[in-house]
């Protein structure tokens, strides 16, 4: 199973940029703190991950990420090389995230301070590529039960918290 799970802060802006057949892909890199500070300093060190999102993923990410937004990516590791250019005789490595899923993870408050948009029914939005979101099955029989003890809210200023 490839599965990688990431949360940290964006460190530039994300990149959207379009292949010629007019596809969305969008790369950026999500700083993530280590858990164990460092012994002498006491320091937490951070890794810096490359990632990648392709179409309505990465238009997302573009339209509401931006420099230091907390951030939650899922997807899958995917490693390449290359040989450089200057030296022929020497080739690179690289390991990338292709991302699946991106989730906003910063407070209302925090996303609006530093210019990026977040929506304003709650804190914890969730967006999956179309052929990652689960669909129903078409006679699934949801049982609510009796709704008549709720109270409908209509706006963020009712909820009680």
């Amino acid at each position: 199973m490839n599965k990688v799970i990431l949360m940290g802060r964006l460190t530039a802006d994300p990149e959207l940029r379009q292949t010629q057949s007019g596809i969305s892909s969008c790369r950026f890199t999500v700083a993530v703190n280590r858990r164990i500070a460092d012994k002498n300093t006491g320091e937490r060190q951070a890794d810096f991950i490359s990632c990648t999102a392709w179409r309505q993923t990465a238009e997302f990410v573009s339209r509401y990420f931006k420099k230091g937004s907390m951030i939650c990516v899922e997807g899958s590791l995917r490693t390449g090389s290359y040989t450089d250019r200057n030296h022929p005789d020497v080739t690179h490595y690289t390991t990338d995230v292709m991302v699946d899923n991106v989730e906003f993870t910063g407070s209302k408050a925090e996303s609006q301070g530093n210019g990026s948009y977040a929506p304003q029914s709650n804190n914890n939005y969730n967006y999956q590529t179309p052929a990652a979101q689960a669909q129903p099955a078409a006679n699934d029989n949801l049982s609510f039960g009796d709704l008549g003890d709720f109270e409908e809210i209509i706006g963020d200023e009712d909820v009680p918290f």
